[in-house]
């Protein structure tokens, strides 16, 4: 992660009932009573558990095993109807690479489980159809099976304070790409525009990926993105388009 300011601070949420498509987690995870059932009387939702390391994937498992509506998958192999709960202290490429295989390629669905999320992050997370998220400090069993089963149904469960943010973060990006008329529908994310800008400042991928906490490969995954999805000569192409758009 980069200075504490990217970061999209946890906080405690505040009280709410579950919504139908998209809710936030507010209330208390211990005291808040939505209907924990899954799609079906009597089915169970078969969940697979990843963690960075085998101790937090032994806790979360731990927990969900508990719970009579979840049925553990062992065998690692996932595929459509199945839940894969991820969990992260941080986003990075290669666990965003993994939960578009798991929701795009196998057909499952995904639960993230998170220590902090930077405020440009947030939009890759949707991209990749993760629509529920949990912070680490706020992963109890009881949270852990209503983000589950939330993610079983299709619908959203996200913390109330990373609501609130990706709601600012979609509307800010589509008053720019609305300003911006002529320019490509997708315009540029805020993570394409830090990469641009420093490029445009004279910095290399190593120190870009320095300045941003992203790995050398991340850097050139987006450089590539950008030039690929506008149709961009290079690197310089793609500084002299964010410059004639008023992105940098």
């Amino acid at each position: 992660m980069s200075e504490a300011s990217d970061a999209v601070a946890p906080v405690v949420p505040a009280r709410s009932g579950m919504g139908n498509r998209l809710h936030s987690s507010f209330g208390n995870p211990e005291t808040a009573t939505p209907a924990l059932t899954p799609t079906g009387p009597g089915s169970r939702i078969p969940v697979l558990v990843e963690a960075q390391d085998p101790i937090s994937r032994a806790g979360a498992a731990s927990e969900l095993r508990r719970h009579p509506v979840i049925e553990l998958v062992e065998d690692g192999r996932p595929g459509p109807g199945t839940v894969a709960l991820l969990v992260n202290d941080q986003l990075d490429e290669d666990l965003l690479t993994r939960m578009r295989k798991l929701v795009r390629s196998d057909g499952s669905r995904a639960v993230l489980v998170v220590g902090a999320i930077r405020e440009n992050e947030l939009l890759d997370v949707v991209e990749c159809g993760v629509g529920a998220i949990v912070w680490r400090h706020e992963a109890t069993a009881h949270r852990l099976v209503r983000a589950v089963v939330a993610a079983s149904r299709g619908d959203g469960d996200l913390p109330g304070d990373l609501l609130g943010r990706l709601i600012n973060r979609v509307g800010t990006l589509h008053r720019t790409s609305t300003g911006h008329a002529g320019g490509p529908a997708t315009g540029l994310t805020a993570r394409e525009v830090d990469v641009l800008r420093l490029v445009s400042e004279g910095l290399d991928t190593g120190e870009i990926a320095g300045k941003l906490s992203y790995s050398e490969r991340t850097v050139k995954n987006v450089l590539h993105g950008i030039t690929t999805r506008l149709h961009l000569r290079n690197r310089a192409h793609a500084v002299a388009y964010a410059l004639r758009e008023g992105y940098i």
